[in-house]
């Protein structure tokens, strides 16, 4: 890895008149290019929706079904261990009659009922993003649909992807001027995107509260056999479980959903077991608190207290978001059928039996659940419950993992390790976020040491635990809104500060440098332009690769981007030049994963790209002198119509062009990939035929494009300083000088987010004043 120093100002070049001007509306036309399928994207979409219909693969929905319930339920369903005991706790004390039961059991079925059942499974699961949920894939769910992202890098070319126009189009009187005045209002703009992180912040912040709680609130039983166990040695085994359940993460969703998914079973069927039982033997006529006459009755008798109960009341809904958040993860249809006839009934028929056995045993209030367990089945029920607790964490972490993520990829979040844990799409892990939350678990765990102050958290009981969910959700809040004030400042400014074009046309083909042989990959984030990191680097080393490749790679608001339809590919200049462009896009769900042979992918693209430029005239630029040149999308299958031979040989023994690579730094390739073997990579080589009886110009540029691709490949990126500038005001400089600037040197680097070889890294240090 080399480095390249540079210090330079941020009004030191010409600002252009408007920052959308080039940049946010794209000026040039887009081919789309589609050797591997053949279809359109009108037949895509289509093909899409019908693999929507539940009933065109029954089985695959079932399956879903079933492990979703180790999943997404799995916190829902352990409310029961708590919800009574939190509802009667403080001032309700004094209201603990079976009246009051009666009540209580009737806000809890009516609250399911209306939440979990109507609002979710009915209306909620409805508005997703080409099957994605969360409050991220409504956000980019508008900004496709107008005009609400804050980074302008928004191109024409993205529209036309297949999974770009799915969703609701009518236009309304209504939402027209909505979509007009939040384009118009930049503040408004904002103040969405703070409302959306902030509900994500929330989210994970309960994932931070409900595995402390539901596991201890399981163990809490065990010292009714076990007197001699004080509350400390409870809290100390809910520890130990919480740091197996961390643990065990990293294996993936598909197999802890496996795993799990017969726990949640067998404790469900057990519960409602239970609570029919006790519901026929202890007090049948709890059958008429369904009716919501309870509810007034309870309210007008409690007063004040019976209000502020009612946040006990809601953590029968305890987890319900994941239903929202794990979408992608499975299918709505799954989901609807699991919660509908099996979840549902089980909580309701439960709670029943808990609120009549309760009527006829006041005092058991305090040990609520437990103490309604028959003797004859305590201690499986005990054990089954211990295990459903841990299952019931499962749901809000794996929720948060997929929050991260989506803020990730919309520049909302440092950088942080995903790992994509199964073939099937969604299914992550990300390491720091786990352990973080595992020892913010821990903390909560032993600092609070009761399920009932756990609890005041979710309520309006700020003083006795409510800070904690507050001061969790704004710290992340904070974090996400300075990554992504300093993100977009520094996008700002090499927007403002990139190369003129017409200043590179007037260099000749030379660019007034030494041509060295090898490809260069120039990562940037601008989609149009040239970014001033190649300007700062052939001022201080006045030679560059003969092939000039100019990578950005952005994420749509999209969730998902097929491989058909990842790669743009663009000429910058005249064809002498041999300097192209590279649009790499990804979806804020998809996993950037290249297989190791991204170098391979970009040189088949290009090679197609300039076998297409040939045939289809209006993709070239080299007779006009305009800025960019035509992009076309490239399938990246390497089993597509490519002009090239390829070979998946090793690439020096196969290749019949000579390597013009030295002797030491084949040497040294050699030993770094002996010492590195997780780096290895498959070898593919590439060749031209013989007598393919193409045009000369473009048997050259092939030719030029193979030879550099044997001499080898840099990979150059920015090592940037973000600062304030000196006229800066106080608060702007604690932002970029403190916080960000600390976010960034404590996340993952570029590029090792971009799994780019650390061998044949090229780093230009830049000091960006914003």
């Amino acid at each position: 890895m080399y480095q390249v120093g540079i210090n330079h100002e941020e009004d030191s070049m010409e600002h252009p008149p408007s920052l959308a001007a080039g940049e946010g509306q794209e000026s040039i036309d887009t081919v789309r290019k589609d050797r591997k399928s053949g279809q359109t994207p009108q037949a895509t979409r289509k093909s899409k929706l019908l693999s929507k219909f539940p009933l065109v693969n029954i089985s695959r929905n079932l399956v879903l079904a079933y492990q979703s319930l180790g999943v997404v339920y799995g916190d829902l369903s352990t409310s029961p261990l708590y919800v009574y005991r939190s509802i009667f706790d403080g001032k309700l004390q004094d209201y603990q009659t079976p009246e009051a039961l009666f009540g209580a059991f009737s806000l809890i079925f009516w609250t399911i009922t209306l939440i979990p059942l109507l609002k979710y499974v009915f209306i909620v699961l409805s508005a997703d993003d080409n099957g994605e949920g969360g409050s991220f894939a409504l956000y980019s769910l508008l900004c496709r649909h107008a005009k609400f992202s804050l980074l302008p890098n928004q191109q024409a070319a993205d529209e036309e992807l297949s999974s770009y126009r799915y969703g609701y189009s009518g236009q309304s009187t209504s939402c027209i001027q909505l979509k007009r005045f939040l384009e118009k209002h930049k503040k408004s703009r904002t103040v969405l995107l703070v409302i959306v992180l902030l509900a994500a912040c929330m989210v994970i912040g309960d994932g931070v509260l409900t595995p402390a709680m539901s596991v201890i609130s399981s163990m809490s039983g065990i010292k009714a056999a076990a007197e001699h166990l004080t509350h400390d040695g409870v809290v100390f085994l809910s520890c130990i479980i919480l740091v197996g359940l961390f643990a065990l993460q990293h294996v993936g969703t598909h197999k802890v959903g496996f795993l799990f998914a017969p726990i949640v079973l067998i404790w469900l069927i057990s519960i409602m077991i239970i609570g029919l039982y006790n519901t026929i033997i202890w007090n049948p006529k709890i059958v008429s608190a369904l009716s919501p006459y309870y509810i007034v009755k309870f309210l007008k008798e409690t007063g004040k207290d019976g209000w502020i109960s009612l946040g006990g009341v809601l953590l029968s809904v305890a987890g319900t978001e994941a239903m929202y958040a794990d979408l992608g993860h499975f299918s709505a249809f799954s989901m609807r059928i699991t919660f509908a006839f099996v979840v549902y009934p089980c909580l309701v028929i439960q709670y029943m039996g808990q609120a009549s056995f309760l009527s006829k045993n006041i005092d058991s209030i305090p040990n609520s659940f437990y103490s309604s367990i028959p003797d004859r089945v305590y201690w499986p029920v005990f054990v089954i419950a211990t295990l459903a607790a841990i299952v019931g964490s499962q749901s809000i972490i794996t929720a948060t993992f997929s929050i991260v993520k989506q803020c990730n990829s919309l520049g909302c979040f440092p950088r942080v390790k995903i790992v994509h844990t199964s073939k099937h799409k969604g299914q992550i892990y990300v390491p720091e976020i786990n352990w973080i939350l595992m020892i913010l678990t821990l903390v909560v765990a032993i600092g609070f040491q009761d399920t009932t102050l756990i609890g005041n958290a979710y309520v309006i009981k700020a003083p006795q635990g409510g800070w904690v969910s507050l001061l969790l959700s704004f710290i992340l809040l904070a974090i996400m809104l300075v990554w992504h004030y300093g993100t977009r400042k520094k996008y700002k400014y090499d927007l403002h500060n990139k190369v003129p074009l017409k200043w590179l046309l007037g260099l000749a083909p030379s660019l007034g440098i030494v041509r060295v042989p090898g490809i260069g990959l120039i990562y940037s984030e601008l989609v149009t332009g040239v970014p001033p990191i190649f300007s700062h680097f052939v001022t201080n080393l006045p030679a560059f690769h003969n092939v000039v490749v100019f990578v950005c790679v952005k994420f749509v608001p999209v969730p998902y981007v097929s491989s058909d339809e990842r790669f743009l590919i663009g000429r910058i200049g005249p064809r002498p030049y041999r300097m192209y462009r590279c649009i790499v896009r990804y979806g804020y769900k998809d996993a950037q994963q290249d297989g190791g042979n991204f170098e391979d992918l970009v040189v088949q693209s290009l090679a197609e790209f300039i076998q297409m430029e040939a045939v289809e005239p209006q993709l070239s630029s080299s007779e006009s002198p305009s800025l960019d040149g035509r992009m076309a999308v490239i399938s990246t299958s390497l089993q597509t119509n490519s002009p090239l031979i390829i070979s998946d040989e090793d690439f020096e023994t196969c290749s019949t062009i000579q390597s013009s690579k030295s002797v030491t730094l084949q040497s040294l390739r050699s030993s770094y990939d002996d010492g590195n073997p997780e780096n290895r990579k498959r070898r593919v080589g590439f060749n031209l035929p013989e007598n393919s009886g193409m045009d000369p110009d473009v048997r050259d540029e092939l030719l030029d494009l193979v030879q550099a691709k044997e001499a080898g490949v840099a990979y150059i990126t920015g090592h940037s300083y973000v600062k304030a500038r000196r006229s800066s005001s106080c608060w702007k400089k604690l932002v970029i000088d403190v916080a960000y600037s600390f976010l960034r040197k404590n996340c993952r680097g570029p590029a090792v987010a971009l799994n780019i070889p650390h061998i044949s890294l090229i780093e230009v240090g830049m000091i960006y004043y914003v």
